[in-house]
């Protein structure tokens, strides 16, 4: 049974795999855009003096 789900994801995944390395760099930039923006918030509160 378990080598029935292994089989079925791995031929579900195995289209995807030219894409992991593009995928990976696009959630890589995501996070580091939301790391930004949040470090923007928290600086212009901080101008604000609202912390």
């Amino acid at each position: 049974m378990l080598q029935d789900v292994l089989a079925e994801t791995q031929s579900t995944i195995q289209p995807l795999v030219p894409y992991l390395d593009t995928l990976r760099w696009v959630l890589i930039a995501i996070a580091l855009i939301g790391i930004v923006a949040t470090i923007h918030a928290r600086l212009d509160d901080w101008k604000r003096g609202q912390r």
